[in-house]
């Protein structure tokens, strides 16, 4: 690790033991069962605070950011709404990716809420991600909200490359600072990851993206092998059910980069990306 990693990692990551509770507004769920193996049929409906069999997880290891990942170094694959939205459902795939360890590489596969601008900007994220400086190159489930600013992991789910996880990104409520809730589907379960109250009102900008940094101050590229994403569905509102993410939805898509390439097998419900 060169030293310039490590001063940077000690100010800004500070590991926190396990058993952080997950957020609020998750009424009486009970507490998910651990050692379950990861499921391998698709959700039977989707999740809700409500819902029986629902069951709520805790982090094993939360990282708050107290200074920002350098740039440059970012490439987005994926897209944004251009409207706004109650939630998101879909399939990622799990892939080993080559993030070098000692440095601010990242992968993350994931599904993102936000709203506002600049500094104002908000959101919640659920999701895979390897990174440089935690993890021993393993991929991870974790989340990451803007009230905490920090990241999240779930190191009880024990995923692996090929592995296809279900995720589920959603508000149940209206108004002007609702919880927001990021799902696993693990276990043929939902398991509830984190919970947070955000100012997002009820519906937000919905991304999907595998996000690809490389630390910038160890110049190289970063391999990504070939992911899929697919079954992509939005809620349209608060109390409403789901839809195709399709071509119909107003949508600001990603494009090729000279590294990696992107396919929209079925705009935007069902895609692919890779290192070319």
């Amino acid at each position: 690790m060169n030293p310039r990693f490590a001063r940077a990692l000690a100010a800004a990551l500070l590991a926190l033991a396990a058993g952080c509770t997950p957020g609020t507004s998750t009424g009486t769920l009970p507490d998910c069962p651990t050692g379950r193996p990861a499921s391998t049929t698709a959700p039977t409906g989707p999740p809700s605070l409500a819902a029986p069999g629902a069951c709520r997880s805790r982090a094993t290891v939360v990282q708050p950011v107290a200074a920002a990942v350098p740039s440059p170094g970012y490439h987005h694959l994926g897209a944004t709404t251009r409207g706004r939205w109650s939630g998101v459902l879909g399939r990622i795939e799990v892939g080993d990716a080559g993030v070098r360890q000692g440095t601010y590489d990242f992968v993350a596969a994931r599904f993102m809420a936000k709203a506002g601008r600049g500094a104002q900007q908000a959101w919640l994220e659920v999701g895979w991600t390897e990174t440089g400086w935690s993890g021993n190159a393993r991929q991870r489930v974790y989340t990451y909200d803007t009230a905490t600013r920090a990241w999240a992991f779930y190191d009880q789910y024990a995923v692996s490359p090929g592995d296809k996880l279900w995720l589920h990104l959603q508000t149940e409520a209206g108004g002007e600072q609702p919880s927001w809730q990021a799902w696993l589907w693990w276990g043929d379960r939902w398991n509830l990851l984190t919970s947070r109250p955000l100012p997002l009102s009820g519906q937000a900008e919905i991304e999907q993206y595998v996000e690809v940094h490389a630390d910038p101050a160890d110049p190289g590229t970063v391999t990504i092998p070939r992911l899929a994403i697919d079954n992509v569905q939005l809620k349209t509102s608060p109390d409403a059910g789901l839809r195709p993410w399709n071509a119909e939805v107003p949508t600001s898509p990603g494009a090729d980069f000279a590294t990696y390439c992107l396919d929209w097998r079925v705009p935007y419900t069902s895609w692919t990306t890779t290192t070319c």
